[in-house]
């Protein structure tokens, strides 16, 4: 089953398409788009060993020359070095501002090759093919693109829309139990924002989901993207109802700045500790009922995810050394730190209004369950 959801940004639209196989038939799905048969693929070198060869049949298959570029696996990926590699790269292939680019692989790699291909002759169109869950149903929808800085997340980059997005839930199979929970934090996030019914249905559905039901896989990517797809098509460049799609991300890329972008704390692993976190702060901002942290919490724990600071190996800074971090935040206006906080479960919203003394002593305590 195919599933399409279109992003409706104007000159700037575009495809998500969705389904199981879909990897067999990229060829086809880039070729309207191409104006000479060439495209250039830039994986990790993980995603290249399992996939690769099955997206080179397939642009084979529809007269498509193409080469590859794979980079190592990982958010340290996401730099300079990188970038350059990749801008460099191109460029030695020739790539015209006609052509079109393949990001294959997860979040990073499209983060990076959608920057990329931003920056390159002014602009070139580039194609989304996400393997990991959390690629699919976030990062590769809304033309967010960058890089990161060794003071903090995505502090580099710029919005450039893809021309396609191909989301093939059967690659999904292929994840790790840990990368396939990480991408389900995201997931989790989209009924926390706006959508309760859809949290409940993942109450219900997330352990089969999680063990490779690919109808309750398909129809949750469905959901996810549909509902970013429409916050993004009201506010692309995240000036009002975009940024609520930050929920637990400004705890996130601290807590991934502290532990380095390692292996220690993945990206999604961070959102769900830090939607974790967001909740418990409504609380005891008394916007919130304290039953709201504690079903997310369960939630996240019945699906053996990462949810406390105790889940985190290795050491931390203290509670005011992840807030110096927490202000390096993109959310940052005016020397102002933006929340995303939340009324109850589907209803979060955007304020500047939380005390630093309330937001250390909600650290405090999360730190203090590490010892």
């Amino acid at each position: 089953m195919l599933a399409t959801q279109h992003v409706s940004l104007g000159a700037r639209s575009y495809d998500v398409l969705m389904g199981a196989g879909l990897l067999e038939a990229a060829g086809a799905h880039i070729a309207p788009l191409l104006k000479r048969p060439k495209v250039a693929i830039v994986s990790d070198a993980h995603v290249a060993e399992l996939h690769l060869t099955t997206l080179s049949k397939s642009l084979d298959a529809n007269g498509i020359t193409h080469s590859n570029l794979s980079l190592p696996q990982g958010e340290a990926t996401k730099s300079w070095a990188h970038l350059q590699e990749v801008v460099h790269w191109l460029l030695s292939e020739q790539i015209e501002r006609n052509d079109v680019v393949v990001a294959f692989g997860g979040g990073v790699i499209g983060d990076l090759v959608g920057f990329a291909a931003a920056i390159l002759r002014r602009g070139v169109r580039f194609v989304q093919i996400p393997t990991s869950l959390l690629a699919q149903v976030d990062s590769s929808v809304g033309g967010k693109t960058g890089i990161n800085a060794p003071h903090g997340k995505n502090l580099i980059g710029a919005f450039h829309q893809p021309a396609r997005v191909l989301a093939d839930i059967s690659v999904l199979g292929t994840l790790s139990p840990r990368d396939f929970l990480a991408g389900y934090g995201e997931v989790a996030k989209y009924g926390l924002l706006g959508d309760a019914a859809f949290f409940g249905w993942l109450e219900a559905n997330g352990p089969a989901l999680a063990t490779g039901d690919e109808a309750l896989r398909l129809e949750a990517v469905k959901r996810s993207v549909a509902m970013k797809a429409g916050i993004v098509a009201r506010d692309e460049t995240e000036q009002g109802e975009r940024a609520l799609l930050n929920l637990g991300h400004t705890f996130c890329h601290a807590l991934e700045a502290a532990t380095g972008y390692s292996e220690r704390l993945l990206h999604g692993e961070g959102v769900a500790i830090g939607c974790a976190l967001a909740f418990e702060t409504s609380a005891r901002l008394g916007l919130c009922s304290q039953e709201a942290p504690s079903r997310v919490r369960a939630h996240l724990k019945a699906m053996n995810m990462k949810t406390d600071l105790s889940d985190i190996p290795g050491t931390l800074p203290d509670a005011e050394g992840l807030i110096a971090l927490m202000k390096q935040d993109k959310k940052v206006s005016a020397g102002t730190l933006n929340f995303i906080m939340a009324r109850d479960i589907g209803k979060a919203f955007v304020t500047a209004d939380v005390p630093h003394s309330v937001l250390k002593s909600v650290l405090t305590d999360a730190l203090a369950t590490r010892l």
